[in-house]
């Protein structure tokens, strides 16, 4: 019975934790949402619930509760505490999350494997590699547009965040970096400004749940082919973000440390999930 009680607050701390670095992800520019709910293995039972809600309450309503909590405390709680961070140091800040996602790739590979890597499989991966490469570097690095905040172009913002969790690898922040949003959206959500959070709200869930049914469906017809699209993406998203300026030597120091502890992190949520009975 002690024994029982340790396994479920131990997988509630988990849960809470994922649900933290997951929220956090959505915010910080270059990193996905989607992709850190795949490498922490919450995403499906997310798309589960939104295309059907009834049965998928039934089903994961144990990890929601934490993974719900720990999103608002990483998305609005850490707005504030990310943003200063990156403002002091982007390259590590950046590198804390390269860290968290290299340290979980091994397992994305074994869940990518699950039924075997097809040529359909391989093709997958590449060509969503090579789109949401390609994609993100126009976006980064071409595309220079500059928009006035309001209240629909924050609503805009929370489709794009919707969009970011639902599309494993889809890098919602980058996209507002280039219209000039970001800025204006952070500092909104670090002074839980109301109209930014009522702006955000109900794009992010419309986007999340118009979404959701596509890519359950590809799930599960189409496991392999879609998993492997996803670590495509994972891959490319993670590569496209890898910082290339530095203020010094200093600043290089603590970004391999950063990653480390990424890393680290990663490994003990893998080590945790897998000692919980399913």
């Amino acid at each position: 019975m002690e024994q029982n009680a340790r396994e479920k607050r131990s997988r509630w701390l988990r849960d809470l934790l994922c649900g933290a670095l997951i929220g956090a992800g959505a915010i910080l520019p270059g990193v996905s949402g989607g992709v850190l709910a795949v490498v922490f293995d919450v995403y499906r039972p997310v798309m589960e619930t939104l295309t059907h809600p009834v049965r998928g309450l039934r089903k994961y309503w144990p990890i929601f509760l934490p993974l719900g909590i720990g999103s608002m405390v990483g998305f609005l709680g850490l707005a504030k505490a990310i943003a200063a961070a990156y403002a002091l140091s982007a390259a590590a800040t950046v590198w804390l999350f390269i860290g968290l996602i290299a340290g979980t790739f091994p397992a994305l590979w074994r869940e990518a494997g699950k039924e075997g890597h097809s040529p359909a499989a391989w093709v997958s991966c590449a060509v969503c590699a090579l789109a949401v490469f390609m994609t993100l570097f126009y976006i980064r690095h071409i595309l220079h547009v500059t928009v006035t905040p309001n209240f629909w172009w924050y609503n805009f913002c929370g489709a794009l965040w919707g969009a970011g969790i639902a599309i494993p690898g889809f890098t919602s922040s980058s996209i507002m970096m280039s219209l000039g949003l970001y800025e204006p959206i952070m500092r909104g959500l670090a002074d839980m400004r109301f109209l930014v959070l009522s702006a955000c709200l109900p794009g992010l869930l419309l986007t999340m749940a118009l979404l959701a049914r596509g890519v359950t469906w590809l799930f599960r017809w189409h496991y392999a082919v879609a998993f492997h699209g996803i670590l495509g993406i994972v891959a490319a998203s993670t590569l496209v973000i890898v910082p290339i300026q530095y203020s010094g030597l200093g600043e290089v120091l603590v970004s391999a440390a950063c990653c480390g502890v990424g890393f680290a992190l990663a490994f003990f949520l893998e080590r945790l999930d897998r000692a919980l009975p399913r």
